[in-house]
């Protein structure tokens, strides 16, 4: 087993990454969460089918009373209104303060779980199941827990940190092939952020069997990078906003798609390519770089350009959570491997992401 610790003080928790770890969740949980009686578990209708029976048969082998919400898989989930719904299904369960929430699945039930376990009663404990790759190597580590509003993605939120994250590199196996390559845009993210030698390694291993081979080191290495990250910056005030490198534009991308033309991961691909271009042209990236980050996005048979109209720019550049007053810091890369936050006016920031992203594009 490898394991990571997230040493947050008063809110310190592990990351565990072991094959099959999945079977023995109800211990670990147990002894994460050693005031619980009750586990309340969500996931959704793709994976209850495959992983749910094994997870509460586990907890109630723990001595843990169960309960789960199977809700519907996608983002149109992660809503106002179903966070309400997740409230009542609790105290139709008894939890109580000392009890948890458990999320079971990808990044939409993360955050949506998350969410719930950070206001229901005021906060109660909080366990990550991720089962995808996306939610592996981002969304369960971190804390950043919320629902996406009408003007946006993850708009009504909070930090909630967990008490325990578990990840069974197993799981992955069950993931159609497009939701797994998705996964890989924040794989390759670490690299372009944070380590040359991760994105050298990722970028001579494209095929899905490559990949799984040395997914416990790449599970390993992906949030031991987050964990550092965390640890210095809970709140997203300063370096931890490094992590949003190609999101700016990849949340426009998203809603170019209006969500369900492409998924998060497809978006933050292309946004990647569109960020190290738009470095270039503001003097702060190598010219080689874009082209790397091309190369290795399309070798794993992700977009490297999404058209997108100065509308959805404009949407996504107001509504970024790294933007202050009339300003916003773009997430560049000084240098493959390295990222820096470059505070621009927006104005002057949709003004070139127009010329790089074809901004008038239907």
């Amino acid at each position: 087993m490898k394991t990571l610790t997230v040493a947050l003080p008063g809110r310190e928790y592990n990351i565990l990454i072991e094959r099959g770890l999945l079977k023995g969740a109800g211990a670990y949980i147990r002894t994460a969460c050693p005031r619980a009686k009750r586990v309340f578990v969500v996931t959704d209708d793709n994976v209850a089918p495959l992983y749910l029976e094994q997870v509460e048969t586990g907890l109630r082998g723990a001595g843990l009373d169960t309960a789960a919400a199977v809700l519907p898989a996608g983002e149109e989930t992660k809503s106002g209104a179903m966070l309400l719904t997740l409230w009542e299904q609790m105290m139709e369960f008894g939890l109580t303060r000392t009890d948890a929430v458990a999320a079971l699945g990808g990044g939409v039930v993360g955050d949506l779980a998350g969410f719930a376990a950070a206001t229901i009663l005021r906060g109660v404990d909080f366990v990550q199941i991720p089962t995808t790759l996306l939610a592996q190597v981002d969304s369960s580590v971190g804390g950043k827990v919320a629902v996406d509003l009408d003007h946006g993605k993850n708009l009504a939120g909070a930090f909630w940190q967990p008490r325990l994250v578990l990840m069974d590199p197993d799981a992955l196996d069950t993931l159609p092939l497009p939701v797994f390559m998705a996964g890989m845009a924040e794989v390759l993210k670490y690299g372009c952020i944070w380590d040359a030698g991760f994105f050298g390694f990722l970028a001579a291993r494209p095929a899905r069997n490559e990949l799984m081979a040395d997914i416990e080191y790449i599970l390993h290495t992906c949030c031991d990078i987050k964990r550092q990250v965390v640890m210095e910056d809970e709140r997203d005030t300063g370096l931890r906003m490094i992590l949003n490198f190609g999101h700016t534009v990849g949340h426009a991308y998203e809603k170019a798609g209006r969500y369900v033309e492409w998924n998060h991961g497809e978006a933050v691909a292309a946004g990647m390519c569109a960020a190290a271009k738009l470095g270039v042209s503001l003097g702060v990236t190598p010219p080689d770089v874009p082209k790397k980050i091309e190369n290795a996005v399309a070798a794993l048979g992700l977009p490297t350009f999404i058209p997108c109209s100065r509308g959805d720019l404009t949407a996504a550049v107001g509504l970024d959570k790294k933007s202050a007053g009339d300003h916003i810091s773009l997430i560049l890369l000084d240098k493959m491997g390295h990222a820096v936050p470059v505070k621009m006016e927006k104005d002057a920031v949709l003004r070139s992401l127009e010329a790089v992203c074809g901004g008038d594009a239907p």
